[in-house]
């Protein structure tokens, strides 16, 4: 199976496999009840899905009953025909991401970074702290949702990886690796205080995060990185381009699809 096939399967397992999924039509929608990030709740089409108007309207009526925008991520090669459809309905294509990935033998080791120390959460505390990291870096104000340590919980729990990053004792970056499904993981939520960037941290935490998935068992590492500069960092320790995601919503203020 080619890579990119690899990583539509893995995202769309766990959708599958998370609690509160939703099924409607040929998507499967990966809800997060304690989490209303929109990169938390998302739909994925089944492989080779043709959508009917009747059933992406009952897809914007369940995001819209659980007070989520609509919102698709998966890779167009998978299901052609559903961006014609979305598009038709009113959706907005959000961003075409790169899929990056790296293997075992192609992870480089970043600089070190002076007095930085990574390692996995183990308290309430610890995950708590991280959470706050992740949800501050992403722009967020005040504490984050129940939702947001969760994840990292959830990840360390069923195999994946978490970490948090200090420096001199105090909370500077934090990231996970996702549970992982035959033997794919993909490395999300890596965030960076803005007061500790541009000090190759992001590059440290990301390799960090990346050996352990592969001492773990892990064969392969995934990520979306958010732009051209990130994409850079996640290069510089080996991560290349292996297809492209499409991310794509339909405005909250919009009418239901037609």
């Amino acid at each position: 199976m080619p890579m990119d096939a690899d990583v539509q399967h893995h995202a769309r397992t766990l959708a599958l496999r998370s609690p509160d999924h939703v099924r409607v039509g040929p998507f499967v929608i990966r809800y997060n009840p304690k989490w209303s990030l929109k990169y938390a709740n998302y739909a994925i089409p089944d492989q080779d899905a043709e959508p009917t108007p009747g059933e992406l309207d009952a897809l914007v009526a369940a995001f819209r009953e659980r007070d989520r925008m609509p919102r698709l991520e998966f890779l167009p090669g998978s299901a052609p025909a559903v961006e014609p459809a979305l598009l038709a309905a009113g959706f907005t294509v959000e961003n075409r991401a790169p899929i990056l990935a790296c293997a075992p033998g192609e992870l480089v080791d970043p600089k070190p970074v002076a007095d930085l120390a990574v390692a996995e959460p183990a308290t309430g505390a610890e995950f708590a702290a991280a959470a706050l990291v992740q949800h501050l870096g992403y722009g967020g104000e005040g504490e984050p949702e129940e939702g947001t340590a969760a994840w990292l919980r959830d990840a360390v729990a069923g195999g994946g990886v978490a970490a948090l990053a200090t420096v001199g004792g105090v909370p500077a970056g934090a990231g996970g690796c996702s549970v992982p499904v035959d033997g794919l993981s993909e490395l999300a939520g890596l965030a960076v205080g803005a007061e500790f960037r541009r000090r190759g941290i992001g590059a440290a935490l990301s390799a960090h995060l990346t050996r352990t998935a592969f001492e773990r068992s892990c064969r392969v590492v995934w990520l979306e990185p958010g732009d051209a500069e990130v994409e850079r960092i996640y290069a510089s320790i080996g991560y290349r381009r292996i297809g492209e995601k499409l991310n794509i919503s339909l405005d909250p203020a919009a009418p239901d699809a037609v």
